[in-house]
């Protein structure tokens, strides 16, 4: 623990909040909420002596809809006690602000909230309106009695800030205040606490406050805070209250206190509305392993986004703002992590919703913009955003909308395609580009401050065109490397056929091989030696390595071995080029440890919930001094666990929530860098003269782009997480690059929240850093929103005005960083820099290197369309594939939604289409009246009998089903058969009769053994009057029914049987119902539909049957012999 004076830029609560990313892991709650916390669990934390020194805290919450008079007679205490009133909504200094109302009676407490409630204030920047009070027993004490507690979270553990003055008046407290840090897994004391806080706190006070600090500490702990203030904390009579308090909790750590914290709610920033379109957005978030997220700031702005990735989404906000339009931005949202395109279909018919409800009298822009995609199949969501747009046409043609697209990466090209197929014929203009203009160049266009650009034509990806299974850069224009011209466009550069020839195998090895020995002590992170290890069946990062190392030359895979806990140990195919290989999967990472020691990385791919025990237990073998960690939502308290550790064992972590990072030419980690045609375009094949750093995953792809595009190509990039506390830093990497000879250029692409970035400043100003440097922080656009909006990362949160991006872009300049006036202008301040040490020979530009072809995976080809095969198989009822699965192109939620039965469901599968209800329910009672006729006949009895050897349910209803022919069950067939064609042939019935005597042959579905005239069979007459009274007409069922007659004359137990009766009744429907041809119908007797009802039916009786036999515990069934006639050659002679 360090005692020490608060820093300006530390964290408060009472500091501007205005701007945080995705996955914010820190999310305030309710005082009312924190209270409740506290009185659940301070208790059992404070030592048996001081447990009843803290005033548990009494409290009701008061919402619109509250009966005040219900509440008080849950709480008398508000009859007898001194009062306080105030509102429970996030809102800082309600003191100063006048929203405090104390010392009143109930009576008081009541006027002031029928004065108050519904009311519209102003707290800063925001306006919002008063809907949610908590009112608490009024404490009477002096000013000397209060004092200030916060407990914050740093990368490093927590700090304890204490001033001994606390309350409304407190002023400047970050300048007062002393502070006490608790490393991580830290223990304090009392005694430490008395010694370093509490120096200007009575004598007889220090002993209650220090115990009650400690105490305070294990909870926030325990529960996961990442934020706690209590001012004023009141001592008075030796005993301790609580009196206002504002508390954030850690919610990526809500699978492990879910049980602690209860119901718990994280309620919107004072002054932004709770939109029920958001909290879909946030429920299908919730039910996806993709992000999705959706803030409305503004639902009669113009200008509305649909961007992919949460760094791209800050980058498209910054510009509009910077161009502008902040005034009518409408949202902020983001849509990553590979969505299904139902899932974006979703998202984006939400957002279409939002805005064309109301018009604008300029019209609508719509920007549905994105970086170059690491791995998200650009097509599928493309896909279900084209949709959305089809399904909202009409209204988007009514409110003028104009629609600007911009995206690149896996499949861009198929998805740009459909998104200009849909432009065609949506009736609204829909601009197209791809990953060859500047991801906000679209932002100009949509904003006329720019001309619109001409689209480029892409019908089929460039690295196919000469050959459609293999990659070659031949057939890409080079970009121009050399100095830039006197252009001003940020995108501008010059295309043209490279006239170098490429070198030769061994010299683009050698180029790789040129890493300076001292990074990380004298070893580089990463070389064309290094060797991963992958935790997680992750076959498509997996080839994406090995494709990338080939296409680089590698002389062995970098891929090693992967780990699976959840299978045992087996091998899994991977193609290395042309040629298949082996890759070993072990159930346990200490196998693979021992089996390869040459690895010294892991690409850890667990889950937020099992990456950090993976990473530990990664960390306990010397070899790995490389973890990469791509969870996104692990805990804070574990991953600065992670981090603690990893420094005491001189382990580099990268992470967590980063896609990775590449060294061109050596290695890149897991989908980092997307596909092999972004990594040929991007010249990721071999070592440029540009490193850069960045927090964002995403937007490490689009740089690998910009820097190709402006310079000769990264050397390094890495992407340390979007994560509050990464594994590393941007000053730990940037370092590296600096002391690289190889290195000549540093870009940092930063962001808002933090004081990372300050680091660099610092190490500018005192020569650590000599090379330059162009930096840029992303989220500028903070100032012009009045409350927290959720952005991309989680650890992009201003909390004191140097973490704004805008200070920090400020000091980098100060600095002596580059620093261009927004990202749109990255590109040409990287061009001119890069042309700078060009021109002074810092950097000369290297012939260019002809990477090897790698065949494409079959798969990618036909989802590129670039090749096709005859299908092996056809089927034309179910379709699984897409989100939701389809019966005969009905979906699932349709059939339960429709409630169309299991009749209408054998409709669907069975017959393709739906029949009508009558019908549904006639199959139906088909089912059930065949279901089962006693243990007796032959398949129910060879079903009972395999049961009672033992044998497993498939297996007894296979026994059962396998005596179903022409003697058991094959009734219905034969007699629809032979009472069809007697019908159709026009024999009377008389004469079918006589017919069938003279062959012979019996009346199928004629005859029964017990059943009669006078006995009636009650199935045959319910089926027979359920079809009378609604089938459209009946004849063949009538024609039977007079055959009928003809047969019981002669003997009364030859009336139409339960099969007879399915049979015609079952051909007068496929006849009658309107729903089929003569010829369909005709067919599906034939097929065998009919007897399918009875297999279908009896099986429910086979199974019953079965268990039947297991429930009363039946041994084996032994024949008797009395029931056998035993007969002999002998005796038959």
């Amino acid at each position: 623990p360090v005692l020490r004076r608060a820093r300006v830029h530390s964290r408060f609560s009472h500091l501007v909040s205005n701007f945080s990313r995705n996955g914010m892991s820190a999310k305030a709650i309710y005082e009312a909420a924190g209270k409740n916390l506290l009185n659940t669990h301070l208790p059992r934390h404070l030592s048996e002596l001081r447990r009843h020194d803290v005033k548990r805290n009494r409290f009701v919450s008061v919402r619109e809809d509250s009966s005040l008079e219900e509440l008080v007679s849950q709480n008398q205490w508000l009859l007898s006690e001194r009062l306080v009133v105030k509102p429970d909504q996030l809102i800082k200094r309600r003191g100063k602000l006048g929203l405090i109302h104390a010392d009143t009676d109930l009576d008081g407490v009541r006027d002031w909230l029928s004065n108050n409630m519904g009311k519209s204030v102003t707290v800063g920047k925001a306006e919002g309106t008063l809907d949610n009070f908590i009112v608490e027993p009024f404490v009477p004490h002096e000013q000397c009695d209060e004092y200030y507690v916060c407990i914050y979270s740093t990368r490093q553990g927590e700090t304890i800030l204490f001033y001994h003055q606390g309350g409304i008046d407190i002023g400047n407290v970050e300048e007062k205040a002393l502070m006490y840090d608790v490393t991580v897994d830290a223990e304090i004391d009392v005694g430490e606490i008395e010694s370093c806080l509490l120096v200007n706190v009575a004598e007889e006070k220090k002993s209650l406050v220090s115990g009650f600090i400690v105490a305070l500490h294990k909870v926030y702990s325990a529960l996961h805070f990442t934020y706690l203030e209590i001012n004023p904390l009141v001592v008075v009579h030796d005993m301790i209250h609580v009196l206002d308090m504002a508390a954030k909790l850690d919610v990526t750590a809500e699978y492990l206190c879910k049980q602690l914290w209860g119901e718990v709610d994280f309620p919107p920033p004072f002054g932004r509305k709770a939109y029920p379109e958001e909290a879909y957005i946030a429920d299908l978030d919730a039910k996806s392993g993709a992000s999705l997220k959706l803030t409305i700031l503004n639902k009669r702005g113009r200008i509305w986004t649909m961007v992919a990735g949460g760094g791209a989404s800050v980058v498209y906000s910054d510009t509009i703002c910077d161009m502008g339009g902040g005034n009518e931005l409408a949202n902020y949202g983001e849509y990553s992590g590979a969505p299904s395109e139902s899932q974006t279909f979703e998202y984006a018919k939400t957002i279409l919703g939002l805005m064309t409800k109301e018009s604008h009298p300029e019209g609508k822009i719509l920007i549905i913009g994105g970086g170059i995609a690491n791995f998200t199949n650009v097509a599928a969501t493309f896909k279900g955003i084209v949709r959305a747009l089809k399904e909202y046409q009409h209204k988007l043609v009514e409110q003028r909308v104009s629609v600007f697209v911009r995206r690149g990466g896996p499949n861009y090209q198929e998805g740009l395609r459909v998104m200009r197929e849909v432009g065609s014929t949506l009736g609204v203009p829909v601009h197209v580009f791809g990953p060859e203009t500047h991801m906000t160049a679209i932002v100009g266009m949509a904003l006329s401050k720019s001309a619109v650009m001409k689209e480029p034509v892409t019908s089929t990806p460039s690295l196919f065109r000469q050959h459609p299974f293999s990659l070659s850069s031949s057939s890409l224009a080079e970009v121009d490397a050399s100095p830039p011209s006197n252009q001003k466009e940020s995108n501008s550069f010059v295309v043209k056929p490279s006239p170098l020839a490429a070198p030769t195998a061994a010299a683009a090895v050698a180029a790789t091989a040129t890493v300076s020995e001292v990074e990380r002590g004298g070893k580089p992170l990463f070389t064309q030696e290094t060797r991963a290890i992958i935790w997680g069946m992750q076959p498509r990062a997996v080839q994406g390595m090995l494709d990338f190392d080939h296409v680089c030359r590698r002389e062995v895979p970098s891929v090693v071995a992967m780990v699976y806990p959840f299978s045992g140990n087996h091998n899994q195919k991977f193609y290395w080029g042309r040629k298949e290989i082996m890759v070993p999967v072990y159930k346990e990472m200490s196998e693979a440890v021992k089996r390869h020691p040459q690895a010294d990385v892991l690409v850890n791919f667990a889950s937020l919930r099992s990456a950090y025990e993976s990473t530990m237990e990664a960390m306990t073998y010397p070899q790995l001094r490389t973890v990469a960690i791509i969870a996104e939502g692990i805990p804070e308290t574990l991953t600065k666990k992670l981090i603690k550790t990893a420094n005491e064992k001189g382990v580099t972590i990268i992470g967590p929530a980063t896609v990775g990072g590449v060294k061109a030419g050596c290695f890149k980690i897991g989908n980092s860098a997307g596909m092999l045609d972004n990594i040929v375009s991007a010249k990721l094949f071999r070592p440029g003269s540009i490193a850069y750093v960045s927090r964002s995953g995403g937007m490490s792809n689009e740089l690998n782009n910009i820097i190709a595009r402006s310079g000769d190509g990264i050397y390094e990039g890495v992407a340390i997480g979007g994560d509050r506390y990464p594994g590393t830093t941007f000053i730990d990497h940037i370092l590296r690059y600096q002391s690289n000879p190889n290195v000549k250029i540093i870009v940092l692409l930063g962001e808002v929240g933090g004081t990372e970035e300050y680091r660099i400043c610092e190490a500018l100003q005192d020569g650590q850093i000599t090379k330059p440097v162009i930096a840029w922080c992303m989220g500028t656009c903070a100032k012009m929103f009045t409350s927290e909006v959720q952005f991309g990362h989680a650890g992009a949160c201003a909390n004191a005005e140097q973490e704004t991006a805008e200070a920090k872009n400020k000091a980098l300049a100060v600095a002596g960083a580059r620093v261009p006036r927004s990202f749109d202008d990255l590109p040409s301040s990287i061009k001119e820099v890069y042309g700078q040490l060009v021109d002074s020979g810092v950097i000369v530009p290297q012939p260019e290197v002809e990477p090897p072809s790698v065949p494409m995976d079959y798969n990618w080809a036909q989802e590129l369309g670039l090749i096709r095969k005859s299908a092996s198989f056809m089927s034309s009822i179910c379709d699984e594939r897409g989100e939701e699965l389809l019966y005969a192109g009905m979906p699932i939620t349709s059939v339960f939604k429709e409630d169309i039965g299991i009749g209408g469901v054998i409709s669907l599968l069975w017959f393709q289409r739906r029949l009508p209800a009558y019908a549904c329910k006639f199959v139906e009672m088909c089912l059930m009246v065949s279901a089962d006729h006693g243990p007796a006949v032959s398949g129910a009895h060879n079903t009972i009998v395999t049961a009672r050897a033992g044998k497993d349910l498939v297996s007894s209803l296979t026994s059962g089903l396998l005596t179903i022919g022409e003697r058991f069950g094959g009734a219905l067939d034969d007699a629809a058969r032979q009472f069809s064609e007697a019908y159709d042939s026009g024999m009377a019935p008389m004469e079918f009769v006589n017919s069938m005597r003279r062959q012979h042959k019996l009346i199928m579905g004629i005859g029964h053994r017990v059943k009669s005239l006078n006995n009636p069979d009650m199935r045959v007459t319910i089926m027979k009057e359920f079809a009378i009274q609604h089938f459209p007409s009946h004849p063949l069922l009538d024609y039977a029914l007079q055959v009928e007659k003809i047969t019981t004359s002669k003997k009364p137990n030859l009336i139409l049987n339960v099969d007879g009766c399915i049979a015609v009744a079952f051909v007068d429907l496929l006849r009658t119902c309107g729903a089929f041809s003569s010829e369909e119908a005709r067919e599906y007797i034939e097929t065998g539909c009919l007897n399918g009802l009875f297999v279908l039916g009896r099986t429910i009786g086979f199974i019953g049957h079965y268990l039947d036999q297991r429930r009363l515990k039946q041994g084996l069934y032994r024949h008797p012999w009395d029931d056998i006639s035993y007969v002999l050659p002998q005796d038959l002679q």
